[in-house]
């Protein structure tokens, strides 16, 4: 019988072969495309565990997301204020190129802008499912329906708000803080996270771009009791400051991050004992959202994609609680433009450290490297993915942050260059001042290193778009006084 099962295979190969059939090779299941986990963090510094910025700072969930991946230490926006930061990150290019540089216009009113693909349309035109919540794009009418496709909402945006204001504080009334509300759940950032949580735990047919937007730390600077109670008063920390420090910084320098500001004055914080208030309330909400990034963490790894995931973790620009005697954003020093940035993921170095200088709008090139997409030639990041599989590459690019045409920083590796629209310039050794307190512009032993972050400064400058918001106030009032 054997033999005769043998004679039957035989014959059925021949039929087959003289019938025009032919063995079909069985090719391995095609790889899953990877999915992408966009989580934005709005106003938040380097005050985190892992960066250091505040010995204090309570983010165990930050901080162990970065021992999963890569953290860039050396990050940096493209303009100390969201809408430009977003702008840059979504599209991949500089305010200079685009006109975008305080808090309008849109990215559709820019001639330039308008004509690149933002991430999200091109995610979803590479066939992923797009669907983000919170603040991703700037919180303008409409702008991240727009933008986002199943876009599910602010979910309360900058609120809850008091009926009066907490603090004593005269001015913009997102100029608050306190303990406000009761409970986490209250918070639109809890209802953020609970959204997300649902989302990854759901049967997913196409692979994802999936963005996550926090509003806090950003004013006003409310957080439930138990956010201030890890901080209290008289054990706070108060950030490292000396008191001349503004002695060495050019009158325009000093202009622009003061004129026409919203954000309370130095001089009265100091006057009225808001300083600690302040510094206190900024780590409570900094806590209260790495707690909901937490949350977000645990649920992409109880669920299916925790293996295929791409994480990048960032914060649209700085915030300043005290250093350079100012409070908020909008400035071109380490603390107003450095940022939080981490990529975790599939086949990325776990705990690693870069401090090459890298840029938010690398992101996007990056995630579509990762992705295995084609790149996009209008893009004017850089991938990263060099410096995530090689720890020490050649990295020729310096970063770039700029407040309004002609004031732009270039950050290299250990250094800060800064010049303002009128020809003044700053320069820091970040090796022996870290805290950029010492302006060594005119010593001769930087001479020829200056001239080559000078020689990173961009001569073509798109001419300001929009009009009316802080920065554009601010920047046209320090034209005034400086010329």
């Amino acid at each position: 019988m054997k033999k005769n099962n043998h004679i039957i295979v035989l014959f059925g190969i021949i039929l087959m072969t003289s019938c025009g059939y032919k063995k079909t090779k069985i090719e391995p299941k095609e790889k899953d495309k990877p999915n992408v986990l966009f989580i934005a963090i709005d106003d938040l510094n380097d005050w985190i565990g892992v960066l250091g910025g505040h010995p204090q700072a309570k983010t165990p969930h930050m901080d162990r997301l970065a021992q999963r991946g890569v953290l860039f230490s050396n990050a940096h926006c493209q303009a100390p204020v969201c809408n430009p930061s977003r702008a840059s990150v979504m599209t991949s290019l500089y305010p200079s190129t685009s006109g975008i540089y305080f808090l309008n216009p849109d990215i559709i009113e820019s001639p330039v802008a308008s004509k690149n693909i933002v991430m999200p349309k091109r995610f979803q035109q590479e066939g992923y499912n797009v669907f983000a919540a919170g603040k991703i794009f700037h919180n303008g009418k409409g702008i991240n329906e727009t933008h986002i496709p199943n876009y599910a909402g602010q979910f309360g945006g900058f609120g809850p708000m008091p009926e009066q204001k907490i603090s004593t504080y005269p001015g913009h009334p997102l100029w608050d803080w306190g303990v406000y509300p009761e409970s986490d759940d209250q918070m639109p950032d809890y209802k953020i996270a609970s959204w997300a949580e649902k989302k990854l735990t759901k049967k997913q047919d196409q692979p994802f771009w999936m963005g996550v937007g926090f509003y806090r730390p950003h004013v006003p600077q409310f957080a439930p009791q138990k956010w201030f109670d890890m901080y209290p008063l008289e054990s706070l920390q108060l950030p490292k400051t000396i008191s001349d420090d503004l002695d060495d910084i050019p009158p325009y320098g000093i202009d622009i991050t003061r004129l026409k500001h919203v954000s309370p004055t130095f001089e009265w914080v100091t006057e009225n004992e808001e300083w600690k208030p302040l510094v206190q309330s900024y780590l409570a909400c900094v806590s209260f959202v790495d707690d909901q990034v937490g949350r977000v963490l645990d649920a992409l790894d109880n669920g299916d994609y925790g293996d295929n995931t791409y994480v990048v973790l960032f914060s649209d620009h700085g915030f300043h609680l005290g250093e350079k005697e100012r409070f908020a954003k909008r400035s071109l020093w380490e603390d107003g433009a450095r940022v939080p940035m981490i990529i975790v993921g599939p086949d990325i170095p776990k705990g690693k450290v870069i401090n090459k200088p890298v840029q938010l709008l690398d992101i996007y090139p990056t995630l579509l490297e990762l992705c295995h997409l084609k790149t996009d030639p209008k893009h004017e990041g850089n991938s990263l993915v060099p410096l995530l599989k090689n720890m020490d590459p050649e990295w020729p690019h310096y970063a770039r942050t700029c407040f309004g045409p002609g004031n732009y920083a270039i950050i290299s590796e250990q250094y800060r260059f800064i010049q303002y629209n009128d020809g003044s310039e700053e320069f820091y050794d970040h090796k022996n001042d870290p805290q950029e307190w010492n302006n060594v512009i005119s010593s001769p032993e930087y001479a020829e290193v200056i001239g080559k972050h000078r020689n990173q400064v961009p001569t073509n400058r798109h001419h300001i778009l929009g009009n009316g918001s802080t920065g554009h106030e601010s920047y046209e009032a320090t034209e005034i006084e400086n010329h």
